[in-house]
């Protein structure tokens, strides 16, 4: 008998909201934050896909993405471990659910020093090992 072998990727993608958003709230940033992670990720996108008939869809992330939730200080504490650690993630400020566009939602989050931004949500992707020391206290969303 062989051995078995972890075919889990050595990374993980994952993306950590606040736990008072409203449902349409964490679908929309969570949606942000994993367009984020895909551009600065796009070795990570899989193939098209293809169905049956031969119609052709776009290519997705190649690997899942978990999504989990946390209070405002479990979010906050792992956005500080985040960035202490360099890793490069994606923010959702509580400030982009009132502006309209891509510069707008700059200005917002460049206007608040980090200390006091008021996180909703981040994504990430890193090994394994640092996801879960980031991430440590979320849980897995329901």
């Amino acid at each position: 008998m062989e051995p078995q072998t972890d075919t889990r990727p050595a990374t993980k993608f994952a993306v950590l909201l606040r736990d008072d958003l409203l449902p349409w709230q964490e679908l929309n940033v969570t949606a942000f934050l994993v367009s984020g992670l895909t551009a600065a990720h796009p070795d990570r996108v899989g193939d098209p896909y293809e169905d049956a008939d031969g119609t052709e869809y776009l290519p997705m992330l190649g690997q899942p993405v978990l999504v989990l939730q946390g209070t405002k200080e479990v979010i906050t504490t792992a956005h500080r471990r985040a960035v202490d650690r360099g890793l490069l993630i994606t923010v959702f400020t509580a400030d982009l659910f009132a502006t309209g566009d891509d510069q707008a939602n700059r200005a917002a989050v460049r206007a608040v020093p980090r200390a006091h931004l008021d996180l909703v949500g981040i994504g990430l992707h890193a090994p394994r090992n640092a996801a879960d020391k980031v991430l440590k206290g979320a849980r897995m969303h329901p």
